[in-house]
Formats: C-alpha cells, sequence, structure tokens
C-alpha cells in the first residue's frame, strides 16, 4: 500500500520496492514526458506531477492485481500505457510470467507501447485495434483508466470478452452515484479502495458481473 504522505513530494518512491524498479519507473516517466512534446500522452498541466498523478496513481492497484489468480492483465484504451506499464514493471518482480495485453486505437500510441514494452522487457502484445470490434477475448482483468464510463465498460466486458475474472475500474468524486446507477442493471461482487492519490475518488475491483433481466 503507498503511503500517502509519500506523495505529497512529486518524487518516485515507493515502499518494499527495489531500487532498479524505481529507476525503472523514474525512466518511464521521463520517457512519457520526453514524447509528450510529439504525442498527446499526457495533459501538460500534469507534467509537473506525473508521478504523483499518473505514476503512484497506476501504481495503488497492485495490491488487486498482485494475487495467485491473476496472470493475464487487459488494458483498454491503453494510451501512454497508465496503469499496465507501471503495473509490468511492479510485477516482474513478483511474479514470472506475468503477461499484459494493451488495446490502443491510436497509431503513434501505440508504437510508445511497443518501445516501452522492449525496453522494460515486459510480457505484452499490443493490438493497434478498437476494442468495440474485438470479440471472444479472454483476460483474467480488464483494466481501464481515464478510457470510458463504467456501464460501457461492463457492456465491452459481457460482450467482447468471452471470459474474465474481474474489472478494475478508477471512479472520480461521482463514483458512488455511478455505482448505484449501475447496481439497477447489474448484479456484481466489489472491492473498493479509496484513491490515495486524488481526494474523493475510488478504485474498485468488481468481479461476478451479470446482467439483470427483467
Amino acid at each position: 500500500m503507498i503511503d500517502s504522505k509519500i506523495i505529497k513530494k512529486d518524487k518516485i518512491y515507493l515502499p518494499n520496492v527495489s531500487r532498479e524498479t524505481l529507476m525503472e519507473l523514474d525512466d518511464y516517466s521521463q520517457s512519457i514526458l520526453n514524447r509528450n512534446k510529439k504525442v498527446n500522452l499526457i495533459s501538460s498541466s500534469t507534467e509537473k506531477s506525473i508521478n504523483t498523478r499518473h505514476i503512484y496513481d497506476s501504481a495503488q492497484t497492485i495490491d488487486f492485481i498482485n494475487k495467485n489468480d491473476i496472470n493475464i492483465c487487459t488494458d483498454l484504451g491503453s494510451g501512454a500505457g497508465l496503469p499496465s506499464i507501471v503495473l509490468g514493471i511492479l510485477m516482474k518482480s513478483k511474479k514470472q510470467g506475468f503477461k499484459l495485453i494493451f488495446y490502443e486505437k491510436s497509431y503513434h500510441k501505440s508504437n510508445f507501447l511497443k518501445e516501452m514494452v522492449k525496453k522494460f522487457k515486459l510480457e505484452a502484445k499490443i493490438y493497434q485495434k478498437n476494442i468495440f470490434e474485438e470479440k471472444n477475448l479472454v483476460t483474467d482483468v480488464i483494466i481501464c483508466r481515464a478510457f470510458k464510463p463504467l456501464p460501457v465498460v461492463f457492456d465491452i466486458a459481457t460482450k467482447n470478452f468471452k471470459k474474465f475474472k474481474y474489472i478494475i475500474m478508477y471512479l472520480g468524486k461521482s463514483g458512488k452515484k455511478i455505482l448505484e446507477n449501475a447496481s439497477s442493471e447489474w448484479e456484481f461482487d466489489m472491492e473498493k479502495m479509496k484513491s490515495q492519490t486524488r481526494e474523493e475518488s475510488l478504485v474498485i475491483k468488481i468481479s461476478n458481473l451479470n446482467k439483470k433481466y427483467e
């Protein structure tokens, strides 16, 4: 778990993480900033706080990911690779064979993902495809950050994936209301944790998702 006191300074530090891993996270952070000059990977307003706003924000989901029954993580609308490049770097020392799958329509962003996967020696596949057009996909975890609203992600999970165990999503300050509305159409089990990087935000882990039928 990330200590909220640590993230007050925009410097990469995570407890119980090796110096080598911290250096790789810093390298990744710098790679985003360098490429952001040419390709819009993150908002320019968050560049100065990239480690808090993006790296830590991604890393806090590790407690949901580092489980025995999770070996494949599929990132939707991957963009710069947040959160899954961060998770891949963190998981290298925790689980051999952990695999990442990325779906990103943008040619330039997909190329950036390929560079990062190669640079940090991650086991991954990058698909420059529209996730809405894909069918019969299989994964352990579907994860997305700043991609689509929760109901849309739930539809993708049930219509485009043949098999999955969990969905991990970030919700803003209206998250509780969104979950209330979703529960009128969907049945699901949920674990949640308060975001340590953004006030009133949540990170949720959904399992046993099923559409309610009238």
